[in-house]
């Protein structure tokens, strides 16, 4: 299996990028002047790249969700076809947002 080709960049050590601010600088950071406006420093921590076994198990995992979402469309197409809400539901908005607790979106036919 080959190794599919990352897009992100690998992030660097702060040490390697004299991340430290210089004194002359300090004033960039915070200005009392503008409060709405900072400019924060932030170090990247190196992550690790995934093996051939957890990407094996990372699309795994994400056909299963894909599936789950498949699965769960269909029957709330066939809920809402059905009207199998209406003996406790007058809309099957109303039956989504009290048994699922979300909304529903209209769906283009």
């Amino acid at each position: 299996m080959t190794k599919p080709s990352s897009n992100r960049k690998k992030a660097t050590s702060a040490t390697s990028n004299n991340s430290k601010p210089s004194a002359s600088s300090t004033e960039d950071i915070f200005d009392p002047e503008n409060p709405s406006t900072a400019t924060i420093t932030v170090t990247a921590a190196e992550v690790e790249e995934l093996s051939e076994t957890e990407q094996r198990d990372r699309l795994h995992l994400e056909r299963r969700v894909e599936r789950a979402f498949f699965e769960a469309g269909k029957a709330l197409a066939e809920l809402r076809d059905r009207r199998l809400y209406r003996s406790t539901h007058s809309t099957f908005e109303e039956y989504c947002k009290d048994r699922f607790g979300f909304l529903t979106f209209p769906v283009k036919s």
